[in-house]
């Protein structure tokens, strides 16, 4: 049996599938799930269907907790759904796709300041602890 109607509804709105993070929660406090939806919709509006969660809040363990239906995950990007970039990077990381060239240069830039951070305040120890050299002598 051809289903018709995605065809004609994707045609109607001009767009296409994607699968994105609907926002929910509170203030201060935010819970995403992880939609089939068309492109020209809301963010938070009528999806076709719930993919999985993600909380990025960490737990008392600091983990962000993400969950997937990774089989309607297959189907619906084996019929055309485009993940956008939030949802690329979660599935990279979760080892479903490869890793976003995004999630890689953001690890590269992190760990170039984390290494910026400690040599400048170990110079800035150096620099202390000559100034009370001299100044005990």
């Amino acid at each position: 049996m051809v289903h018709v109607t995605p065809l004609l509804l994707a045609r109607y709105y001009g767009g296409h599938v994607s699968i994105r993070l609907a926002l929910g929660g509170c203030t201060n406090r935010p819970f995403y799930r992880i939609v089939a939806a068309f492109s020209k919709r809301a963010r938070d509006g009528k999806h076709l269907e719930q993919l999985g969660t993600y909380d990025p809040m960490p737990n008392i363990y600091n983990e962000r907790l993400v969950s997937l239906n990774f089989e309607r995950l297959r189907y619906w990007i084996g019929n055309g759904a485009i993940p956008t970039k939030p949802v690329a990077k979660l599935i990279g990381l979760s080892g479903f796709f490869p890793l976003h060239p995004m999630t890689v240069t953001d690890a590269e830039r992190l760990r170039k300041k984390r290494e910026l951070e400690a040599l400048r305040s170990s110079q800035e120890e150096n620099a202390e602890g000559h100034q009370q050299e001299e100044s005990v002598q």
